[in-house]
């Protein structure tokens, strides 16, 4: 009987601790959302309410109407799109070719991938800066005006792109580690090439470390400022994290405006995150067993 209480009491305080470690971890984004919902006389009141008296969407539909936020936003989206894309098509055929092939400088490969995560991303922004104007990245002509994408943008991607990959190709190796190569040997003797085995059999195999592969390519596109700041030269060009600092003013910060473009924010964010949430234990965690 004193094991069973022992262990009842065991659950009880394990449910407090983790409802205390919700309520922590959520209310400072109730209280953005609190923010956003406030009249603009009522900024700076120190209720602790989330919902506050005379809540109103003159926020929202300020952000959305008469600022570049949806323009903000699809310039965002379309980078983060096609970074993720390269991210993953890279990242997956790359770590492959670590995990199965053996051949001269694969461990200088690997290891000159762990030293490029050593440097800040600070450090290469103006190297990085410099080559993509020599190749004309920089500036503001369209290449495909029906989606909004400028030369601009392309060289985000390509820089995302390269900040992202070489952790990636390092999470997407140690997953097809986890893998017996039997399987494929066993394709290989059924008639499959080596493509096909590596598209039909492993592939499929791998989805957990391709989820995680595109949350970080899309993370990495989605939050960053400085790269993007120094890029951008248009308003109309802008991603969302560099259009948002054209919300303060030089006297006056609109505090309503940044919280509403938060909340907007965080929901494709958060609906990424629970969809795929299946796979981000599995894709975390077997890619380290063995490397």
């Amino acid at each position: 009987m004193s094991v069973r209480k022992d262990s009842k009491w065991k659950r009880i305080i394990f449910h407090i601790i983790l409802i205390i470690s919700v309520i922590i971890a959520i209310y400072p984004a109730l209280r953005v959302l609190g923010t956003s919902l406030r009249p603009n006389d009522a900024l700076h009141s120190t209720s602790l309410s989330i919902i506050p008296d005379n809540a109103t969407l003159n926020a929202y539909k300020e952000l959305i109407f008469e600022r570049n936020f949806l323009i903000w936003l699809r310039n965002s989206l379309v980078v983060t799109l096609f970074t993720v894309i390269i991210g993953v098509s890279l990242a997956s055929t790359a770590g492959y070719v670590f995990s199965r092939k053996r051949f001269p400088g694969r461990k200088s490969g690997l290891t000159f991938f762990l030293l490029t995560q050593m440097f800040p991303a600070t450090m290469l922004v103006l190297p990085m800066y410099l080559l993509l104007s020599q190749f004309g990245l920089t500036d503001d002509t369209l290449v495909i005006p029906f989606i909004g994408m400028a030369k601009a943008h392309i060289g985000l991607i390509i820089m995302y792109s390269s900040t992202a990959l070489p952790l990636c190709v390092w999470q997407m190796k140690g997953y097809y580690d986890t893998i017996p190569e039997s399987l494929e040997e066993a394709a290989l003797v059924d008639g499959l090439n080596q493509f096909q085995a590596f598209y039909k059999i492993i592939l499929p195999l791998a989805k957990p470390a391709l989820v995680i592969t595109a949350l970080f390519s899309f993370m990495t596109a989605w939050n960053e400022y400085l790269v993007a700041r120094v890029v951008m030269t248009d308003n109309s060009l802008y991603t969302l994290p560099v259009g948002l600092t054209n919300l303060a003013g030089q006297f006056n910060t609109a505090w309503s405006l940044f919280a509403a473009a938060s909340v907007l924010i965080m929901v494709p964010v958060m609906a990424i995150f629970l969809i795929l949430s299946r796979f981000l234990v599995g894709g975390l965690t077997l890619g380290g067993v063995k490397g």
